[in-house]
């Protein structure tokens, strides 16, 4: 005979607050997930390959959770590793674009009522632009048909050329006006470069002929440093000449009178019967010092001239006598 025994256990008494179970749940898979993110990037810095991967121990909703946790920040690059600007775009940024160095030179043509009273004018307005004049020419006409015509060569400095040509126009009416320039940058660079690179050949030439040598030797460093310094000396005369003319521009100004000049009066009749004697007179003198001069020297020469009269006498006497023909005597009849 089989007993059956049942024993009537008490059911399960249902979770009063399940929402605390799931909370309590949640953070712990929020902790984990933390406590994953900071130890992930030292683990990766070791370079083991047996670690497992993140979240492979955790529940689905915690691995739900550990996906949308923000990822850690980058660590920062080694210095040495950072790639580098380039050198050249940032002198390019440094540096400033140089100012081209220019020659200039002005033409201007002027009609003027007076030129006697504007050559003044002109002459205050170079002053006042602390320029100089370098040439001045004055023509006069011939006659009441031409225009008196000057010509002015200023020099201004650059920077006040501009000032000066607005004041000299309006001295008048301007006729022409032109400015041309040249551009000289390259030149200057080009003969800066070469006067340095020469300067050091002079510097190492001097550190050679201080060294002990043979004579030949410390000649022929001498005769290259004679060649060296000469070459210095050319450059920096062209270089000189080439900032001179950049500092300074030149203007080339025509006064053009605006009425014809009047003609200069003739000389009455008195005045031209008086200048006619003293050129007569004069030219008597002149003719009368001639002469005298002249007899001194046939005087002076008088042996030799009486020798060749006497050479060219005897010659054609002698000619004479040989070239007579012969008379013949006529022959009795018989």
């Amino acid at each position: 005979m089989k007993t059956h025994l049942k024993i009537n256990s008490p059911p399960p008494k249902p979770n009063p607050n399940p929402a605390n179970n799931s909370t309590t749940r949640f953070a712990v898979a929020v902790f984990l997930t933390l406590s994953s993110a900071i130890a992930l990037p030292s683990c990766g810095g070791d370079g083991s390959t047996g670690s497992a991967p993140p979240g492979a121990g955790l529940s689905s909703r915690e691995n739900q959770v550990a996906a949308s946790a923000p990822p850690p920040p980058p660590a920062p690059e080694p210095a040495a590793q950072r790639p580098k600007a380039p050198a050249s775009s940032k002198k390019t940024a440094e540096t400033p674009a140089t100012r081209p160095q220019l020659i200039k030179k002005a033409e201007l043509s002027v009609v003027v009522k007076s030129i006697d009273a504007t050559t003044k004018s002109v002459t205050n307005i170079v002053e006042k632009q602390q320029g100089d004049i370098l040439g001045f020419q004055n023509q006069k006409p011939p006659d009441s048909s031409v225009r008196q015509t000057a010509s002015v060569e200023i020099r201004v400095p650059q920077e006040r050329l501009e000032t000066t040509l607005e004041a000299l126009a309006k001295l008048g009416t301007v006729e022409n006006r032109a400015l041309m320039a040249e551009d000289v940058t390259n030149q200057l660079v080009d003969n800066e470069a070469r006067l340095r690179n020469l300067r050091k050949s002079e510097e190492m030439v001097l550190k050679i002929m201080e060294r002990s040598g043979s004579v030949g030797d410390v000649l022929k460093a001498a005769q290259e440093l004679s060649n060296i310094r000469e070459s210095i000396e050319r450059i920096d005369a062209q270089l000189k000449s080439l900032r001179n003319q950049v500092a300074y521009s030149t203007i080339s100004l025509t006064l053009e009178a605006a009425v014809s000049a009047q003609q200069t009066p003739e000389p009455s009749l008195g005045l031209r019967v008086q200048e006619t004697w003293g050129k007569a007179t004069h030219s008597v003198g002149e003719l009368t010092l001639g002469l005298f001069a002249l007899g001194i020297w046939l005087l002076a020469y008088s042996p030799y001239l009486l020798l060749i009269g006497a050479a060219v006498y005897g010659y054609n006497r002698f000619k004479k006598q040989h070239s007579a023909p012969k008379i013949q005597e006529p022959k009795p009849p018989q």
